[in-house]
C-alpha cells in the first residue's frame, strides 16, 4: 500500500510537473492565435484547476492532514491516471 510520503513524491516529482508543462504547451497555443478556439481555452482553465487541486493536495500532505487511508486511495487513481493516458509523460 502506498504511503503519504509515496504519494507526496508522486505529485513533486511527476504529477505536478506534467500538470505544469502541458499547462505551459497550452498557453502557447492560446498566446499564439489570436482567436483561439473554445476547446483549448477550456482545457488550459481545467489544467490550471487541476494544478490548483494537486498543489493544495500537497500542501495538506506535508501539513499531515490526509490519513494514510487517503494517500492509499489517491496515489491508486494518480497511478491508473498515469497508466491510461499511456505512460508517465502524460497526466
Amino acid at each position: 500500500m502506498a504511503t503519504c510520503e509515496e504519494l507526496r513524491e508522486l505529485l513533486e516529482i511527476e504529477v505536478i510537473p506534467d500538470v505544469e508543462e502541458a499547462i505551459d504547451e497550452l498557453f502557447e497555443i492560446v498566446a499564439d492565435a489570436k482567436n483561439a478556439d473554445d476547446e483549448a481555452k477550456a482545457e488550459y482553465a481545467e489544467l490550471q484547476e487541476l494544478r490548483a487541486a494537486f498543489t493544495e493536495l500537497l500542501h495538506d500532505l506535508v501539513e499531515g492532514d490526509v490519513s494514510e487511508e487517503e494517500c492509499a486511495e489517491i496515489y491508486e487513481e494518480l497511478e491508473e491516471m498515469i497508466e491510461a493516458s499511456g505512460g508517465e509523460e502524460d497526466v
